[in-house]
């Protein structure tokens, strides 16, 4: 049977969160086709990456969604809302890049204005509520909420590589991550 475009992209995306600088030959083979049937399906690694960096995006802008990130920097919630919030975007978030976490430092994004523009809004968007969160007292009011939006993407990076080596449960990853996050940014 012949493997679909989905499946395609589900296998690249969990060889490449085990061997990011994996070929399309490797690739192929992980999704038990031949390199033929990839190339008919992305004719180049860079068009594979571009739709793997999309899909990155589209579920950066859903987890935004799941946890009502818009709703919540409109209706001005009080500190313990905040913190409610911020506690579900880093926990999806984290959970998310189990699927996603080749996306972290896989360079794509920068090639293409459409996913710089998409990377940028969604950043603005957690920006956004980080700010609110040191209005409210939740985070400390001395970090450029910017440094706080790269201390969270470290830590991702720091996520996607313990689970690349097993170093740490995935069950505690949550937990580490938290606990991580917000004795630095309390």
């Amino acid at each position: 049977m012949a493997a679909s475009r989905d499946e395609i992209v589900a296998v690249a995306i969990h060889h490449l969160n085990h061997a990011p600088n994996a070929s399309m030959a490797e690739i192929a083979q992980a999704a038990g086709i031949s390199r033929a049937t990839l190339h008919r399906h992305f004719s180049t690694r860079a068009e594979l990456q571009y739709e793997l960096s999309s899909r990155a995006m589209d579920a950066w802008a859903k987890t935004h969604a799941a946890v009502g990130l818009d709703e919540a920097l409109r209706a001005g919630l009080d500190a313990a809302g905040i913190k409610q919030v911020l506690d579900e975007l880093l926990t999806v978030t984290v959970a998310h890049s189990d699927e996603h976490g080749f996306a972290l430092t896989d360079h794509t994004t920068d090639r293409h204005a459409d996913l710089v523009r998409r990377a940028a809004e969604l950043e603005e968007r957690e920006i956004a509520l980080f700010t609110a969160a040191q209005r409210a007292g939740v985070l400390r009011a001395d970090l450029p909420p910017r440094w706080v939006s790269n201390l969270v993407y470290g830590l991702l990076v720091a996520v996607r590589e313990s689970m690349r080596r097993g170093d740490v449960a995935r069950r505690d990853l949550p937990r580490i991550f938290l606990e991580t996050f917000y004795r630095g940014t309390t």
